[in-house]
């Protein structure tokens, strides 16, 4: 009598067949054409904008503010139309990003053997993503492999790095392409068959602070987090189980924030922006702040089975804040009643003895002008990850 474990494997093995022979059917058979990712993943392509225009778009102002405050993951449902969010900073961050790549190198972009097909996939999805979202901006042919950015009037023979090399390092072509037409970084969790756990496999962080890609790689979730307050007794568990059970067709999206001063995009252990957050200057004017927000999505790609954890850093003048309902009082709780673990970790003490007065005065004006009720008790916005009115 055959035993179920045996049973059990074989069928696993039945089913690793079945899906890379599905990814030969689909990706192969036509050396040009992509997959049909949206099929596979379960998750929709987005709706086209066929009259987005680059030089104007705005990004959205996400305001992932959440009181009571507690160290969470707060995860919000995933926006198929927003995986990818391109606004009028692109070029000029594509290039600010070339410019930290050549100077970092692997401390910006690095691949580990065996992540080369989930590389691959990530690139190919990220081809589909951009020419349905934006189809008058990027044009995929099939027949040839040629992508088309006809923003940066650039094309790009994709073959070359979709059928390369797949030994060690072969995913930094991918990498690379993504690094030069999208201004997000990415990193590549894939399960170790050993352990069970999630490891860092590859990845662009190209806007990180105060860590970078070649202190992580090769780490599991609980080393990448060990500098987060009550990630080991809050949150470790629930998330190891999270990435073990994470479907396709379920990604989800979150968002953390800072404020800084100026707008540091990637600051590596021992930068000299680092150092900002050890005093609190005198002269420091307001317009000089920055709110930081850095929106992440978080999602399981169909066939290498890989996480792919995405973010863009979005840096927004802290005085908008003094037009936006709710934010300033809302803002000005979380800073002085935060945890104190968690409010060391972001680093904000050294612009609070600024924010916090103007935060208080901006209050009491919307108060006044009739924009918040004034016996309102802070709480998380029913408009989270926004505020009221964001949209008109």
């Amino acid at each position: 009598m055959v035993s179920p474990t045996l049973i059990n494997a074989a069928a696993a093995l039945i089913m690793l067949l079945g899906a890379i022979s599905l990814y030969h059917l689909l990706a192969r058979a036509k050396r040009g054409a992509l997959p049909g990712y949206a099929q596979l993943s379960g998750v929709p392509l987005p709706n086209s904008l066929w009259d987005f225009d680059v030089k104007t778009a705005k990004a959205r102002p996400y305001r992932p503010f959440r009181w009571d405050y507690h160290q969470t993951m707060s995860l919000k449902k995933f926006e198929p139309d927003f995986w990818l969010e391109l606004e009028s900073t692109y070029i000029d961050r594509l290039k600010q990003r070339k410019e930290i790549y050549s100077k970092y190198k692997t401390d910006v972009l690095s691949a580990l053997p065996g992540s080369f097909s989930a590389c691959v996939e990530l690139a190919e999805m990220v081809v589909q993503f951009l020419c349905a979202r934006y189809p008058r901006h990027f044009v995929f042919t099939p027949s040839t492999g040629m992508f088309n950015n006809r923003i940066l009037d650039q094309k790009v023979d994709t073959t070359t790095w979709r059928y390369g090399d797949t030994g060690e390092g072969a995913g930094i072509k991918a990498l690379e392409f993504l690094f030069d037409h999208v201004p997000e970084d990415f990193l590549v969790m894939q399960e170790n068959i050993k352990t069970g756990k999630y490891e860092l496999r590859a990845g662009i962080a190209c806007s990180a602070l105060g860590w970078t890609i070649s202190r992580k790689l090769g780490k599991p979730l609980h080393e990448i987090h060990d500098p987060i307050p009550d990630y080991k007794e809050k949150m470790q568990f629930s998330m190891d189980r999270f990435f073990s059970k994470m479907p396709c067709d379920k990604p989800i999206q979150r968002g953390s924030w800072g404020l800084e001063i100026g707008k540091p995009l990637f600051a590596p252990p021992g930068d000299p922006h680092l150092k900002l957050r050890e005093t609190q200057p005198f002269d420091l004017k307001l317009e000089d702040i920055y709110f930081r927000v850095d929106w992440q999505i978080l999602r399981r790609l169909p066939i290498s089975r890989a996480i792919v954890f995405n973010y863009k850093a979005l840096f927004t003048s802290f005085t908008e804040f003094r037009n936006e309902p709710y934010i300033p009082r809302l803002v000005a709780r979380i800073l002085r009643d935060g945890k104190e673990e968690i409010m060391k970790y972001k680093g904000t003490w050294h612009v609070e003895h600024k924010v916090l007065p103007a935060l208080d005065q901006w209050a009491l004006e919307q108060e006044e002008k009739g924009w918040v009720p004034k016996d309102w008790k802070e709480r998380t916005l029913d408009e989270d990850p926004f505020f009221p009115g964001w949209d008109r």
